[in-house]
């Protein structure tokens, strides 16, 4: 913020755009259909206002829904289409530090000095038109009608739009002839919105489909697939089954995003971007699934260092010791997303040492921790390598399918974490902007942090006497929590916030020189936001 005349903070041109945006939150939850604001039906109306609808009709679009890995799927697919020398808008959510995020140029974030333009442009004419009838839109709806401004101002020869919420009645699907469709994992979740079986969530997102549009979707669990089928057939829409990216294909590179999941996810993009490709005209064919070469452009595309913050990121603290404290990042919040990330945390942990000793007994899902040792050369002890779980989730989520999974499976691979930490979102939920973070952490509400230490506590009540043996050693060398810590237990703590933890953290670090920090945090995108904005700085 600059400084006023008379003394007081200014808020930027930037800042200001920001609370603007902000008004258009509401803290009503997903589930409330009572704001016209978020009526379909409405949509149509703010194209006209905006005058989007020739525009819109002539984006070659690329619409993904899913529940897991769709974002990885539009990222790999906008790389892949712009190594092949097209000019590519990128639709994705949610943003994690910046909401520029959202909106991808060629593969960068849009300028500041465009995105005022356009969110100006756009949020004016709304505001000038609004009425009880037509009120401004809601905060997502805003969004995706900017990003449709921006795509067709800018010109992009493709637009990959992520799907944020279902299919059917998502802003995004005011599309009416994409250029094909997609549709990644499908799984349990958002379900307070869009049912409770895997058949009425498969029907949800099966709404981005279009009459005669081909679709592509991943193996898919047999409920969903029957219902995707279904609807398929209903709009005479061409189903196409696609397998996971043989990774010889790649010729001995690597994927751009980190995870054997991604490999489905790639596969998904491949036929996203040959089918866009040949429906455009730029290619007679689409590639055959089972081929056995790629162009040189898609495997640039897809080992090419992309950008999906949040999602199997490793980024190590910026302090004094970086190396001794790392943060694997991963925002997962599913239940299958979170066996996922435990598997990638676990691969990841044991990729990092060169030589591994592990002193702990047979897999135990209720022990606590195994020791990881690192030696030099010289067989000397390094450090001890400790893991640690930060962990907060959105209170609709079920944390009895959440945290078993994930401790189940980083065991299968044994890896147990010494504590879990639990700590409330820093960003606050109705304002955009790092400008807007809360100074204190004063009244607080605690509740769900409690609860979601009493599952993980509850989980390790069957150790059957193994706590004790595998703590004690290295908890000696901890900082003592129970003074930043509202509440700590033998195997978790829950923290007044962010800060605090990540505080608990460093002076733990620093206070003994044998330790090193594994943290995973997970469980919420908008946490690993809040982590990246204070290890960042």
């Amino acid at each position: 913020m600059g400084e006023g005349g008379d003394g007081s903070s200014k808020p930027t041109p930037y800042e200001e755009a920001l609370d603007a945006l902000s008004s258009l939150i509401t803290k009503r939850s997903r589930a409330d259909t009572s704001n016209n604001g978020d009526c379909f039906e409405l949509l149509s109306d703010y194209v006209k206002i905006l005058e989007l609808e020739e525009p819109i009709s002539q984006l070659k679009i690329i619409h993904v829904a899913g529940t897991k890995g769709k974002g990885s799927t539009c990222t790999f697919t906008e790389s892949i289409l712009r190594h092949c020398g097209f000019r590519t808008g990128l639709f994705t959510s949610p943003h994690l530090i910046d909401v520029r995020e959202r909106f991808r140029l060629d593969g960068v974030d849009i300028s500041e000095e465009k995105f005022l333009a356009y969110f100006w442009w756009c949020f004016e004419r709304l505001k000038e038109k609004a009425s009880d009838d037509i009120p401004m839109p809601s905060y997502f709806r805003f969004l995706a009608l900017l990003a449709f401004k921006i795509f067709a101002a800018e010109e992009v020869d493709v637009a990959i739009l992520e799907v944020g919420l279902g299919g059917k009645y998502d802003a995004t699907n005011v599309v009416k002839a994409p250029v094909v469709c997609g549709v990644s994992s499908l799984g349990y979740d958002h379900m307070e919105i869009l049912g409770n079986t895997l058949g009425a969530i498969a029907g949800e997102k099966a709404g981005i489909f279009k009459p005669g549009v081909p679709a592509l979707t991943v193996p898919q669990p047999d409920e969903a697939m029957c219902v995707l089928e279904e609807k398929a057939s209903e709009l005479n829409v061409p189903l196409q089954l696609v397998r996971p990216l043989d990774a010889n294909l790649l010729n001995g590179f690597k994927l751009g995003l980190e995870g054997e999941h991604q490999y489905v996810n790639a596969g998904l993009a491949i036929a996203l971007s040959s089918t866009w490709l040949q429906r455009t005209g730029h290619l007679e064919v689409p590639y055959p699934e089972r081929t056995t070469s790629l162009p040189e452009q898609f495997i640039k595309g897809l080992t090419a260092t992309v950008s999906l913050q949040g999602r199997a990121q490793i980024v190590p603290d910026n302090n004094e010791s970086p190396e001794d404290l790392v943060f694997y990042l991963d925002g997962a919040h599913s239940p299958e997303s979170m066996e996922v990330c435990a598997r990638w945390f676990s691969l990841s942990i044991k990729d990092d040492s060169q030589e591994k000793i592990l002193s702990c007994q047979p897999l135990d899902t209720s022990r606590s921790s195994y020791d990881l040792v690192q030696r030099n050369p010289d067989g000397k002890s390094r450090k001890n390598s400790t893991q640690i779980l930060l962990f907060n989730c959105m209170s609709v989520r079920d944390p009895q399918l959440l945290l078993p999974n994930l401790m189940k499976t980083c065991a299968s691979h044994g890896v147990y974490f010494k504590k879990a930490l639990f700590v409330p979102n820093t960003s606050v939920y109705n304002k955009v902007g790092s400008h807007s973070l809360p100074a204190t952490d004063s009244q607080v509400d605690l509740s769900w942090q409690f609860a979601l230490q009493r599952v993980w506590e509850n989980l390790m009540l069957g150790d059957k006497g193994g706590n004790e043996k595998s703590t004690g050693a290295v908890f000696e060398e901890l900082t003592d929590d129970k003074e930043m810590a509202v509440r700590s237990c033998e195997n978790s703590a829950v923290f007044p916030s962010l800060p605090s933890a990540i505080k608990w953290l460093r002076d733990s670090i620093q206070k003994s020189q044998s330790l090193r920090f594994q943290v995973l945090v997970t469980g919420s995108l908008h946490l690993i936001g809040d982590v990246l904005k204070l290890i960042k700085k």
